[in-house]
């Protein structure tokens, strides 16, 4: 695939392969159709915006002249490394230092690289740790000490708070026993 701008603020593509991403079937797009465009920048960073079929190119490359939304209305895709799942664990909270009293709670979801954990309003903490119970298939009941950093806390209905938390350095056996648990 290749794209360039024109002077008339267009985007121009070269699509060989014009797939419908849910039926895995060649799309053909006929002019007027409207659709979203999704590109990566040099950083990898992933946006989408809103575009339009405005005409096709006859020529060596297959060309088609799509429209070029103005950069302020392209949206940031979060791309996560890791899978994230609704899953409940038992987990308890530790401060970093003495900041507060450790307290049991339960996770929302969780993921390799780090979960939201339920009913917590933690403000001054930008460093804890999470022991969390990770019972395997085989049984055996797998204990995580995991060195966490405090993302942000949310609300959610009824005033219920989340805390989002990212994990620090987790050791390659945290990440492989979470990966096969989840």
């Amino acid at each position: 695939m290749y794209g360039c701008r024109n002077g008339n603020g267009l985007f121009l593509y070269g699509l060989s392969h014009r797939f419908d991403v849910e039926t895995g079937k060649i799309a053909f797009l006929m002019d007027g159709t409207q659709f979203n465009v999704t590109f990566s920048n040099e950083e990898q960073a992933v946006y989408v915006f809103e575009s339009e079929v405005l005409g096709k190119m006859k020529g060596r490359i297959p060309m088609m002249q799509l429209l070029l939304s103005e950069a302020e209305t392209f949206v940031k895709i979060q791309r996560r490394q890791f899978v994230r799942l609704d899953v409940t664990l038992d987990t308890a909270i530790h401060p970093e230092h003495s900041e507060f009293t450790p307290f049991p709670t339960l996770t929302e979801d969780i993921s390799a690289g780090g979960a939201s954990i339920r009913g917590t309003a933690i403000q001054s903490v930008s460093q804890l740790y999470l022991w969390m119970a990770l019972k395997l298939k085989s049984g055996e009941i797998h204990y995580l000490r995991l060195n966490s950093k405090v993302i942000r806390v949310t609300e959610k209905e009824h005033g219920n708070m989340l805390l989002h938390v990212q994990f620090l350095d987790p050791s390659k056996i945290d990440i492989d026993i979470n990966e096969v648990y989840i």
